[in-house]
């Protein structure tokens, strides 16, 4: 099992709680608005925990930010039934990501085409606004989730039984007042400046990487030329950036060069004449949004301070040239609310929530250095240093075998996962499955939470007792996944899982509530060792003693 770095927890006292049952207005309080808190709280909200977002400000932002998001995102948000697939907000292109040089000469193909081990597609294109509105009435609809916009936290004191967040709240007319709000958990998603972080004291490791780029967006208002449909011009006189911004949308990013002015480029009349040569005009378009954005490479130190978390923005900042930035803050969101709902209920420990921070930062260093290393490709603007790159990276093309590069490999950090298993601490796989008189992929099928699948049989025999009861407090189940004519619970419709336990060499598989790989194994003693190891780490509670007779 990889090891968890304990963290170092610093209180500021606070105003004592009055009693055992001293009040809370919420089991966790959410600092900031946005898609990370929101998911957050829908995901706590549906355990049946209540959750209150404070938002600084008094309406939301309407105007696009991320524009992508992959696959693992797709399957989160099928979590809440949201289908990416077929939903009018997102939008996919079963077309490869280019990278050419000034000549339009083919630097890199990056497979962005294909369906993804995980069952959706590789790289979907979506509107922020219109996302998060769907997040925002999901919230709603839930009775122990309530929003608070124009409620800016000023004050964080913690005790061992909860946190007091104080702020200053602007109503409509414009009166400022203080409020308090007592929560058992805060987390704070309150962006790159965190007021939570700051005053949870979590460091923040700056990498040294920054770029100023210019974000365009558009809405065509007639068919536009669009091929390829996503590309990067790695052209030295202007780095170039041309991707979908979710149905109806395209966006032009476009580097700052040294010496230029960020504001003037910014301008409307600077925006239109970079547009221009793209066939872009106010004539056919709308320009939706023009601003300059500073790239950062960025992560927190530590993510738990006590009772207090950080996630999303307010825990790493990532250059956008991999389109990981948002995924990242919504995987944050779902390795907490797992955890965090565990903790609540009674059926874990609150050392759980260590392994939250060292998972998470190990996965996202990934993703943040591997944006960086292609900032430092992409960002050259030195011309016989562009020259170089660009033969370097023509005569690895051609020596390729032509199949598109597959960017898409990341591992947790150390956490609640047994480190050395074939495929632990990666995403599972998920294929289309027959099971229940009902066929799809296997979490709509089967369900999500914790699951041991096994090739054949179902694995629940070979448990022990214990391990049972363990795996039912849980609410997590055992599914046989096998061929048609194999008799198995699941039947293994496109040959995903006898195929993947053919590559990892194991029989049975333990997967997570956030669809990560806990642990595999070869054999029914190997299966129980890891299982036990896996609770163990949870700290489950043990067995009420029996009455005497």
């Amino acid at each position: 099992m990889a090891t968890t770095t304990p963290t170092t927890r610093r209180r500021t006292p606070a105003p004592p709680a009055v009693g055992a049952d001293a009040h809370f207005d919420a089991d966790v309080a959410v600092v900031g608005g946005g898609p990370v808190g929101t998911l957050l709280a829908v995901l706590l909200g549906r355990r049946g925990h209540r959750v209150t977002i404070v938002e600084k400000w008094p309406a939301f932002y309407e105007q696009p930010r991320a524009i992508t998001f992959d696959h693992e995102i797709a399957r989160i948000l099928a979590i809440l039934g949201i289908d990416s697939d077929n939903d009018p907000a997102i939008d996919y292109h079963n077309d490869i990501y280019y990278w050419k040089n000034a000549e339009g000469r083919t630097l890199l193909e990056v497979d962005w085409a294909s369906t993804a081990a995980s069952g959706w597609h590789t790289r979907y294109w979506f509107s922020q606004p219109a996302l998060e509105k769907r997040l925002r009435g999901l919230a709603a609809e839930l009775p122990g989730v309530s929003t608070r916009c124009g409620w800016q936290a000023t004050g964080l004191q913690q005790d061992d039984d909860g946190v007091v967040l104080t702020g200053t709240v602007t109503s409509a007319d414009g009166t400022v007042s203080t409020e308090t709000l007592r929560a058992k958990y805060v987390v704070g998603a309150d962006g790159a400046n965190s007021f939570v972080r700051q005053a949870l004291d979590l460091g923040f490791e700056d990498h040294g990487f920054f770029f100023d780029w210019l974000i365009l967006d558009i809405i065509p208002n007639e068919p536009m030329p669009s091929e390829p449909t996503h590309w990067q011009l790695c052209d030295p006189a202007r780095p170039t950036t041309i991707v979908p911004g979710g149905p109806s949308r395209r966006r032009w990013e476009f580097m700052v060069l040294p010496g230029e002015n960020p504001a003037e480029l910014a301008s409307t009349e600077s925006a239109w004449n970079l547009l221009e040569p793209w066939g872009a005009t106010p004539e056919n378009s709308v320009l939706e949004r023009s601003a300059v954005y500073r790239f950062q490479a960025r992560w927190a130190s530590a993510w738990r301070n006590g009772r207090g978390l950080i996630a999303g923005d307010a825990a790493h900042l990532m250059p956008p040239f991999a389109g990981e930035g948002m995924c990242a803050g919504l995987r944050d969101s779902l390795a907490l609310a797992w955890r965090l709902d565990l903790v609540l209920s009674g059926k874990a420990g609150e050392a759980l929530l260590d392994s939250y921070g060292t998972e998470r930062a190990g996965h996202v260093q990934h993703y943040i250095n591997f944006s960086m290393d292609l900032g430092k490709i992409i960002c050259i603007t030195d011309p016989e240093e562009a020259a170089e790159r660009d033969r370097r990276m023509i005569t690895e093309l051609e020596a390729s075998d032509g199949t598109p590069v597959d960017t898409d490999i990341a591992t947790l950090g150390p956490g609640l996962w047994i480190e050395g298993t074939a495929h632990a601490g990666e995403l599972s796989v998920q294929g289309v499955v027959e099971a229940n008189g009902r066929t799809g992929r296997f979490d709509d099928v089967v369900g999500r939470g914790w699951t041991i699948i096994g090739r054949g049989a179902n694995p629940a025999a070979l448990l022990t007792g214990e391990q049972r009861r363990l795996l039912d407090c849980l609410g997590g189940r055992c599914a046989g996944i096998g061929p048609a004519d194999d008799h198995s619970d699941v039947v293994d419709v496109d040959g995903t899982y006898g195929t993947w336990f053919d590559a990892l060499g194991a029989e049975f598989a333990i997967l997570r509530p956030d669809f990560y790989v806990a642990a595999t194994a070869s054999t029914p003693e190997e299966l129980r060792a890891h299982l036990n190891t896996i609770l163990a780490g949870l700290r489950l509670p043990a067995p009420a003693p029996t009455a005497a007779k």
